[in-house]
């Protein structure tokens, strides 16, 4: 199956499903968020999405450059388990 074609079943399934999907229902900022606390709310909205195997399988096949997609991070055309956030690590811990 071709890639326009996938696209195309899994646009018609999103329109049937309506707001069953969460990517139709939340803001889409959220499964582009820069920081690690978001990318985490966008990873869990995805666990109910009944098209959330199509979605991932879909992003690996085009290799989606970044974003949360069927809920995992994609960095660069690859999946990663969890979001840096920004800047170096501390030298020092924190005090919680």
């Amino acid at each position: 199956m071709s890639q326009l074609t996938q696209l195309t079943v899994l646009d018609d399934e999103i329109e049937r499903l309506g707001e069953l999907v969460p990517c139709r229902s939340y803001d889409p900022e959220v499964f582009f968020a820069e920081s690690p606390a978001d990318v985490e709310y966008a990873k869990s909205l995805c666990q109910t999405c009944p098209l959330r195997e199509a979605c991932l399988a879909g992003a690996k096949d085009r290799r989606e450059p970044w974003g949360v997609w069927g809920g995992e991070l994609f960095v660069q055309g690859v999946v990663v388990p969890r979001k840096r956030p920004r800047g170096r690590p501390r030298k020092n811990p924190v005090a919680a």
